[in-house]
């Protein structure tokens, strides 16, 4: 009988099953499985594994910071690689601290269940993964808690990102940039050479420096952090390797590959969060130089050296000197922000509007999430009361 090798397959999956975690801080969660054994159907020639008046749901991350726990419950419930699974968040009161859990209800059939968590496994988005029994009510609270979530996050806007605190920008840009390191599809696919991501501090300490930099330079935030994601998604690595541009001199700091004709060919690659090249820190550094802009009032790990070296500038520098150059183009594009965007990649005489287009879609995620998030004035979600949830 031809299904006899796959429900031992599925009972020893069962039997061994574990399970792993994204985290600020985790926390255990007991889902108190009280539910009958699971039973052999069949379905026409097909057989399937159920729980008789019961569910089976894999714990996928368990956290102490809702904010956090809501970022990825929503990335998650977005991949393509999710559909057909319901994608769940909860939270409880343990220990005079409430926890948070990213839930997956896969479906009832056993069989195709497991098949769909691994494949999520694998392709990264989940670590691993708890499964557990649960009774049907317990998965309907677990909908009712998530409909709640959803409600919190989707309140109408009531001050716009402009409007918002220092404070209040720092404590969610914090989280969102810690996010886009960990989520990054490097880190992900556990490609080599795999970038290091952000560590709570490093988020806490580059949010802090955005925020200056925009606020200093008159920039659109949000756009400031599109390009920080689109560029490295807030990690400092080294870019451009190959990359290398022909010129007529070489200038101290230059690695010369090639000489030919009286000029030379050095490499030009890029690096630190913004992904700035060799030649264009060069025309950053003479901004910087001659700009009337009074360094003098930002932090001093924020302002450039007098004396440019490649190998001695920090992410705090570079940070600036990326403001320095989205303040010169949208300067010298009249305020355009979607041709200043499309410049800093492309240049400006070649506007790259593809990556614009995918700046644009960061930014608007970033204050979409950043302006919800303050709608709730630091109160946890999981403690508000809606008349009628949202069914999203």
């Amino acid at each position: 009988m031809r299904w006899v090798a796959p429900i031992v397959a599925i009972l020893g999956a069962l039997a061994a099953a574990g399970w792993g975690y994204v985290r600020l801080r985790p926390q255990r969660l007991n889902l108190e499985p009280r539910v009958r054994t699971p039973v052999v159907e069949f379905d026409g020639r097909r057989a399937a594994v159920r729980i008789p008046g019961g569910a089976a749901v894999a714990v996928a991350a368990l956290f102490d910071d809702e904010l956090y726990a809501y970022f990825n419950f929503d990335y998650l419930r977005t991949r393509r690689a999710a559909q057909g699974m319901e994608v769940l968040l909860t939270s409880r009161e343990r220990g005079g601290r409430r926890e948070y859990a990213v839930i997956l209800h896969p479906g009832d059939d056993l069989l195709t269940a497991l098949a769909a968590l691994e494949s999520l496994r694998r392709q990264g988005y989940i670590p691993g993964y708890e499964l557990k029994f649960v009774p049907r009510a317990a998965l309907q609270d677990y909908r009712s808690q998530t409909r709640v979530f959803l409600t919190a996050y989707n309140l109408p806007v009531r001050r716009r990102l402009e409007r918002l605190s220092r404070a209040e920008r720092l404590e969610i840009v914090k989280r969102f940039v810690l996010f886009k390191s960990r989520t990054d599809p490097r880190v992900r696919k556990g490609l080599a050479p795999q970038p290091p991501t952000l560590t709570d501090e490093q988020a806490e300490r580059l949010a802090g420096d955005i925020l200056t930099v925009a606020d200093f330079f008159w920039l659109p935030l949000d756009v400031f952090l599109g390009i920080g994601a689109m560029e490295n998604n807030y990690m400092d690595v080294e870019g451009d390797l190959q990359h290398a541009v022909w010129k007529r001199r070489a200038e101290p700091g230059d690695i010369v590959l090639r000489r030919r004709g009286g000029r030379v060919l050095v490499r030009n690659t890029a690096q630190g969060v913004w992904q700035i090249t060799r030649e264009t820190l060069r025309y950053a550094h003479k901004l910087y130089l001659k700009s009337d802009w009074d360094f003098s009032a930002l932090p001093e790990h924020l302002r450039p050296p007098r004396k440019l070296d490649f190998e001695r500038l920090t992410a705090g520098q570079l940070t600036t000197y990326a403001g320095l150059l989205f303040r010169d183009l949208l300067d010298r594009f009249g305020g355009d922000v979607a041709r200043a965007v499309g410049a800093y990649n492309g240049g400006p005489g070649n506007p790259n509007m593809r990556y614009e287009a995918g700046v644009r879609m960061v930014a608007n995620y970033a204050r979409r999430l950043v302006e919800r998030a303050a709608r709730l004035d630091g109160r946890p979600a999981a403690e508000m009361q809606f008349l009628m949830p949202a069914r999203q």
